[in-house]
């Protein structure tokens, strides 16, 4: 049994942005006019008449160019791990999806979720390194900077369009979708036009659809607790009690899949809109479920489902990925200034 995952609306604007069909060719004229406004903004950062700030340290930008989620939030995390276990102080900046806050703002191990947002707590909390939001992220990095002076690499978690901050090495993120029907909004899913340069694509689904890098992704054997401790999912597969999974996240349905296929019998699967708060979510009360829910959603479900089960994903990189970033880096270190424009 499963609840749809998003207003019947949404549902069909999506599907629509994997074909050209009737209703995407009727909104391509207005894509026309996204993608004017693109190359305009585009133009006036490239020719200075827009300021790029430049910061004193490599900037690594993780984004896409694709509206929704595309996994950018695990690469964020592992590319945080990679950098410290090559001995680097990496810091994070981002906007903050969905905070009810607009300030400037370090996220600290205890902050509210609804102040800092969801992905960068989980950042926070999955990796201990500083993490600071702002609307603007170049406010955020200078303030990450000042705060904490031993930081030496950048890590802006989304922002490739974000243009008013310079960058040395961009990352693009995409998952099985692809570019879907190759119009930019609201015609196809595009926020730029694509093919456009970039120095790291890597492919976070199952069947990439161009040359990139890829990685796997899995969920983890054993769900977290809300004290830390862990249960394995074999035995919750056993255990005989219903099972239910939530997810708000940018494609719930993937996260169900998963647990599926780890053979856990899910009984009830509930999809939420992506960064739901569940402040108006109720758990069903028919029956005595074990409620499993993405690390993400935990960060919210705990405040009021303290029995929530968090399943992290295990997200791996090919090598090769690694060993590609790891010479951009290298170059990236040695530049003077840091920042330099990507065109």
């Amino acid at each position: 049994m499963a609840s749809p995952s998003q207003p019947a609306w949404q549902r069909t604007l999506a599907d629509n942005w994997q074909r050209r069909g009737p209703l995407a060719w009727s909104l391509w004229p207005l894509s026309l006019l996204m993608g004017g406004l693109v190359r305009l903004r585009q133009g006036l950062y490239l020719s200075g008449l827009l300021r790029r700030h430049v910061l004193p340290v490599p900037v690594i930008v993780v984004g896409n160019v694709v509206a929704g989620g595309a996994g950018k939030t695990p690469v964020v995390m592992t590319l945080v791990k990679h950098l410290q276990a090559r001995g680097l102080h990496p810091g994070v900046v981002s906007r903050g999806y969905g905070r009810r806050t607009q300030d400037c703002r370090e996220v600290q191990d205890d902050s509210p979720v609804h102040d800092v947002g969801d992905e960068p707590a989980l950042i926070r909390r999955n990796t201990g390194v500083p993490v600071f939001v702002a609307t603007r992220r170049i406010e955020a990095a200078r303030a990450l900077l000042q705060a904490h002076p031993q930081t030496n690499v950048l890590v802006s978690d989304d922002g490739l369009q974000h243009y008013a901050l310079a960058r040395d090495i961009e990352i693009c993120v995409f998952d099985d979708r692809g570019v879907g029907n190759g119009f930019l909004l609201p015609a196809g899913p595009l926020r730029e036009p694509w093919p456009r340069y970039v120095d790291l694509v890597l492919h976070t689904g199952n069947r990439p659809a161009f040359t990139g890098y890829t990685a796997r992704r899995a969920l983890a054997a054993q769900a977290e607790r809300i004290d830390g401790s862990r249960v394995d999912l074999v035995a919750l597969a056993q255990d005989g009690r219903p099972l239910l999974a939530v997810a708000g996240t940018a494609r719930p349905q993937a996260f169900f899949d998963m647990l599926q296929a780890l053979g856990l019998p899910l009984t009830l699967t509930v999809a939420r809109p992506d960064h739901d708060d569940y402040a108006s979510w109720q758990r069903p009360l028919d029956r005595d479920y074990t409620l499993l829910c993405t690390e993400k959603d935990a960060l919210k479900l705990w405040a009021h489902h303290p029995d929530a089960l968090a399943v992290p994903l295990n997200f791996a990189p090919e090598p090769a990925f690694f060993a590609a970033l790891d010479r951009l880096l290298d170059e990236a270190q040695l530049s003077s200034p840091h920042g330099h424009p990507t065109p």
